[in-house]
């Protein structure tokens, strides 16, 4: 196991999420992947403790502080939590802690999918503390990828094996991808280091084709604060003056969001969502268009088309990005297409990699002209990637720009 700090943990138990993926070791001698740890994607709600992309499986890890350590949690997603037979309320109400770490899971899984950077299965584990010698939770709610529990390294080793059970394993490129397209700072740790962490190198059948299992979506409001009061009817009142006077404090730090008109409070203010930017290599891309076409013979032009008009293509995605080189701004058109089968990916990549061959159109209608070109292959698929100086041509500065923009996702 790898682990890269993106940031503090977001909640106390935190600390001891990363101490157990720190006791695994780099290599995959105990598990191998890559832990992101600190870490806010974007479009997810709320920081995470961790995110953890194994070779087969992807695991979002929510710390969740108990007032007291505990013998027995009872941890049902449906209803409310118990520790050691009192009821466990959260100060807003809701009915466990648990519904924003689901929630979270699922924002993951969709950024994912909207990225087309699936299929690793997507699973929630919610790390409680300060200490949990038994946890209960319902079967309904472990066959949904649920895991709550204490973390410690036998328990999440146990939880990231009866989780990360995906039928096609992540290979090293596509795991640079899922790592891009979940932090928006850094660069992804490179092939060598993947490979090392257990991702594997052969060319497998392309991920899109995959299913990705999506943890629904528990439509209610984040807690206010992680701390949950312990047997709150036998408090006394000493400490229920010193819990408001707590509360008084803590509200005139936190900042009120009101997403879809139901009043959210947050810790920190969330800055207003802005497009969503993926990262290869250290360059970051800035997407700006889509669009899937059923014909693709429709979207290209020269021989490339030629050959479409002649043989089968399922579909087309395209997508446009936007990055900057050097100071300059310059555009950047993706396409996947699937052409049903590896025998004529091959024969239609030979025609795609020749020079003077064509290409195919942005989503606007118009190609790029002039522009740097790089082509690659993976099962059925073939994609392309043009790049030009915004509002100009291309220019062999822009060869490297891509090579990586084969990398990008041809559709959100």
């Amino acid at each position: 196991m790898r682990l890269i700090r993106l940031g503090a943990e977001p909640s106390a138990i935190g600390a001891d999420v990363r101490a157990a993926l720190t006791a695994c070791g780099a290599g995959t001698e105990v598990l191998g992947g890559v832990a992101l740890t600190g870490v806010q994607p974007p479009d997810c709600p709320l920081p995470l403790d961790a995110v953890v992309v194994l070779p087969k499986g992807v695991l979002v890890i929510v710390g969740v502080d108990l007032p007291d350590p505990a013998v027995k949690l009872e941890a049902p997603l449906g209803g409310p939590w118990s520790i050691d037979g009192w009821p466990l309320v959260s100060q807003d109400g809701s009915p466990n802690p648990a519904t924003e770490a689901v929630a979270a899971a699922t924002a993951v899984a969709q950024r994912l999918q909207a990225m087309r950077a699936e299929p690793l299965p997507v699973s929630t584990v919610v790390a409680v503390g300060p200490f949990v010698s038994q946890v209960v939770q319902p079967s309904a709610d472990l066959n949904r990828g649920v895991r709550v529990l204490h973390p410690k390294p036998s328990t999440l080793l146990t939880a990231a094996r009866e989780l990360a059970t995906s039928a096609v394993p992540c290979s090293a490129e596509h795991a640079a991808k899922l790592l891009a397209v979940l932090q928006t700072t850094g660069t992804p740790p490179d092939a060598a280091l993947l490979l090392s962490e257990g991702f594997t190198d052969a060319v497998s059948p392309d991920l899109a084709s995959a299913s990705t299992m999506l943890i629904p979506k528990i439509n209610a409001r984040p807690p206010v604060g992680k701390r949950l009061p312990h047997n709150w009817a036998r408090l006394r009142w000493p400490y229920l003056a010193a819990a408001g006077l707590l509360v008084l404090v803590l509200l005139g730090w936190l900042v009120v969001a009101l997403p879809g008109g139901d009043a959210q409070v947050g810790a920190t203010e969330t800055p207003p969502p802005g497009p969503t930017t993926v990262v290869v290599d250290g360059t970051t891309f800035v997407p700006k268009d889509t669009k899937k076409d059923k014909d693709c013979a429709a979207q290209a032009f020269g021989d490339v088309k030629a050959w479409l008009v002649a043989n089968e293509c399922g579909q087309i995605l395209r997508a446009t990005y936007e990055t900057t080189v050097s100071t300059r701004k310059a555009t950047v058109l993706v396409a996947d297409l699937d052409v049903l089968d590896g025998p004529s990916a091959k024969a239609f990549h030979a025609i795609v990699a020749a020079p003077g061959s064509g290409g195919v159109n942005g989503p606007d209608g118009t190609p790029l002209a002039n522009a740097a070109f790089a082509s690659g292959m993976k099962g059925s698929h073939v994609q392309l990637a043009f790049v030009v100086w915004s509002g100009g041509a291309g220019d062999p500065a822009l060869d490297p720009i891509a090579k990586q923009a084969l990398r990008l996702p041809a559709s959100r």
